[in-house]
């Protein structure tokens, strides 16, 4: 393996490759000259899920592309940016570097830690400090609703709005089912039914993280298990599924199963 400096040298030589590409391509390609913000976010957003499919699967390859694939997107906003004179990729990237050192005090001051929780805790106080005015400012609106719910418990907690343990998370959850099953049973409004039951996520997700499971993540894979497994009945199905009985489908569920 080549020394530390030799691989810099080659990290800095791509990033510089891509940098004269870009340029070009925004110079000479129409496909290119014509993006904007708004027409590449779409893109981004796509580009973003391939990555996350390919880390769910830890396929290696896949992530080194999608990898490139983002950093592309990247640096063509800041292309974008510059063409506007309101900024570049260095300008990007400096912001940033200042950002992890304000918020890294236990690294690069004299700050000291005891652990994740202290670290995480410290960086919500210091964006706080740095003018934010909620904990909560900077969850992206158009996160998934089930993600963004993880992500506002996880930040809150760093302020102390938690619960003290995950006993008490199970008793929320028990609570929340009982009072969505009273929205059932005395036949009360779609709306306060679909409150309820919105309860019931939030609670398990909180429970979900208090046991160090991504929630988000785990629905994920039972989505791919169960499309692996539909797909071996349509697969192995000896008629048409509408011709199926639910019980000739279930043998097939249950063989896909086993394999």
């Amino acid at each position: 393996m080549a020394s530390k400096p030799k691989r810099l040298e080659a990290k800095l030589k791509a990033f510089e490759r891509l940098l004269i590409i870009m340029d070009e391509l925004r110079e000479k390609c129409p496909w290119d000259q014509k993006q904007t913000f708004q027409s590449l976010r779409n893109l981004t957003i796509e580009e973003t899920y391939e990555l996350a499919d390919a880390v769910l699967e830890e396929n290696l390859k896949d992530i080194k592309e999608e990898i490139g694939d983002l950093m592309l997107h990247m640096v063509f906003y800041s292309k974008i940016a510059e063409e506007k004179e309101a900024f570049d990729i260095a300008d990007a990237i400096n912001a940033n570097c200042e950002k992890l050192i304000s918020r890294h005090p236990h690294i690069y001051g004299d700050v000291v830690v005891n652990g994740e929780a202290d670290v995480m805790k410290n960086w919500e106080q210091l964006k706080l400090q740095e003018g934010k005015k909620s904990v909560l400012q900077g969850v992206p609106k158009s996160l998934p609703a089930m993600v963004k719910a993880y992500r506002m418990q996880e930040k809150t907690a760093q302020v102390g709005f938690e619960w003290d343990n995950a006993g008490e998370v199970w008793e929320k959850v028990e609570e929340e089912i009982t009072e969505f099953k009273e929205t059932i049973s005395e036949n009360m409004s779609q709306e306060k039914k679909e409150e309820e039951f919105g309860d019931i996520l939030f609670s398990l997700i909180n429970y979900a993280r208090f046991q160090n499971i991504e929630p988000e993540t785990a629905l994920e894979r039972i989505n791919q298990k169960f499309k692996r497994r539909f797909e071996y009945i349509e697969a192995n199905a000896s008629k048409t599924l509408d011709e199926m009985t639910l019980a000739e489908m279930d043998a097939l569920w249950n063989e896909a199963k086993k394999s």
